[in-house]
């Protein structure tokens, strides 16, 4: 574990002699040859480097590789070569692929390295991005926390004594404090928009199959995508569109979108519903006080930029009857790869154990049921039904980030009850495989970050996107940052 002391941060606009470039202005100087490749990766190394004992965002760097790759992409540059993302630093979390890295996934013990990037890194490379290193995640992306006897704890840059969320805590906690300009994550049950909403970043969650989940075909049964993460709508468009894209197996392939041009274009007026009310949990918690406040806040502010926005309840039916079956049998079939199981935290075994019994038939079962789930749900978005909304506002989360090692020693079964009476609103979608967006929805007063989620239906990112972009246009919420992570203490 960590021996970082916890230190207390609240919200700022910091110096902007201090502020890093997000990745469309990195991009932007590296074509007008206002910086280079080299300097922009090696500065982001040092940063990771000097936040470690801090943060504990990244599992493995890159370090002499991404410097070479830095150099290339400089030679490349000079000879006028233009990529979208040519030169510019990102990271990727791990639990994708990169040619010659173990992909832990959280797990401790002794892996592989990986033959071959996966499809997301090879989009990413040949878009030009130098891939620095893969961001930490907890045990095969289970739960909204990012801690694990393989790593350690990664740390919320806002206040380091809570977590970053999960299971892309690694990559948000980057991006939230400078260390990258933007990360790719994934989402299973919220794995992206969670702890976007705990960082203050935009996150988002796209259309299953929008980008490549390959060597995988249906990554946790369908549940599970990639997705980026950063702190402005149009970076997280870009490494979007440059991450996008089918490999020749996959069996979801939606058709192609221009989140970048969708980011840039005004979403007209929208008609928006507005539920605080989750799906149905075994627990009944009721969001936090300052989750209502400031997501009802949010939705005040839509209202005032012409949106028709209303209270709403959509039907979510028994819905999470679909989800735990392919959740645990997911896990299940990662678990069952790893070289020593008994290494696995007891909660996954558990898990394994479930999914081992769920899968099969009733796995079939719970996917076949996805087609009577978009009809119920889509009831929502259909214009002669009564409700015809264009735009599903939600929190997305029910608290705010919870401490670090809250959930240590717990059973799996208590983890799992921890974990949906703070995250009940996000796993729907995944059960779906329709897009989401967290947008930031401002801090609790002790400068903890909360997020709103806007949802859509099927292949709905564009507008989705064009709404975050216009919210973000008044909200300002990228001027506001955590001060930059400083050495360990204790």
């Amino acid at each position: 574990m960590s021996s970082a002391e916890p230190v207390e941060r609240r919200p700022g606009r910091p110096d902007e002699s201090s502020v890093q470039p997000g990745l469309v202005d990195s991009a932007r100087e590296l074509a007008d040859g206002r910086t280079t490749s080299h300097e922009l990766v090696a500065a982001a190394l040092a940063r990771i480097e000097a936040s470690h004992d801090t943060l504990n965002a990244f599992r493995h760097l890159r370090t002499e590789a991404a410097l070479a790759e830095a150099v290339e992409a400089d030679r490349r540059l000079a000879a006028g070569e233009r990529l979208p993302l040519l030169g510019v630093p990102v990271a990727v979390k791990d639990d994708t692929d990169v040619a010659g890295m173990p992909t832990y996934f959280g797990c401790d013990g002794v892996l592989p390295p990986a033959t071959a990037d996966s499809e997301a890194v090879r989009r990413l490379r040949a878009a030009g991005a130098v891939v620095v290193g893969k961001t930490n995640s907890c045990e095969l992306g289970q739960w909204a926390f990012t801690e694990g006897p393989a790593f350690g704890v990664t740390r919320n840059p806002w206040n380091t004594a809570h977590t970053p969320g999960g299971s892309s805590g690694g990559s948000a906690a980057a991006v939230a404090a400078g260390l990258v300009p933007a990360a790719l994550g994934s989402d299973g049950a919220g794995s992206i928009r969670i702890p976007a909403a705990w960082t203050h970043l935009v996150g988002i969650k796209p259309q299953r199959g929008r980008i490549s989940v390959h060597p995988n075909s249906d990554a946790f049964q369908g549940l599970t995508v990639n997705g980026p993460l950063a702190r402005t709508v149009a970076d997280a468009a870009l490494l979007l569109d440059a991450a996008a894209g089918p490999h020749p197996g996959d069996p979801h392939r939606p058709p192609a979108v221009d989140a970048s041009a969708a980011a840039r274009r005004d979403p007209g007026r929208l008609r928006i519903g507005f539920a605080l009310r989750p799906p149905l949990t075994l627990t009944r918690n009721a969001p936090h006080p300052e989750v209502v406040r400031a997501v009802t806040a949010l939705a005040e502010t839509l209202a005032r930029l012409g949106h028709h926005v209303e209270e709403a309840r959509p039907r979510y039916g028994l819905i999470g009857l679909s989800f735990v079956p392919r959740a645990t049998a997911g896990i299940a079939e990662l678990a069952a790869l790893h070289p020593d199981p008994a290494l696995l935290d007891p909660r996954t075994r558990s898990a394994l154990r479930t999914g081992t019994r769920l899968g099969g038939r009733v796995v079939r079962a719970a996917r076949a049921r996805e087609v009577r789930q978009h009809r119920r749900l889509g009831a929502f978005f259909e214009a002669g039904s009564g409700r015809g909304y264009d735009v599903l506002l939600t929190p997305t989360t029910a608290a705010p980030p919870p401490g670090v090692g809250t959930f240590d020693r717990l059973s799996a079964w208590r983890t799992d009850l921890a974990m949906t009476a703070a995250c009940p609103y996000a796993w729907p979608w995944n059960v779906l495989g329709w897009p989401g967006v967290n947008v930031p929805a401002g801090f609790t007063r002790d400068g903890l970050p909360l997020g709103a989620q806007l949802l859509g239906p099927s292949r709905s990112e564009a507008r989705l996107i064009s709404l975050a972009a216009q919210l973000e246009s008044d909200q300002r919420w990228y001027e506001h940052r955590p001060p930059a992570p400083g050495p360990a203490r204790g």
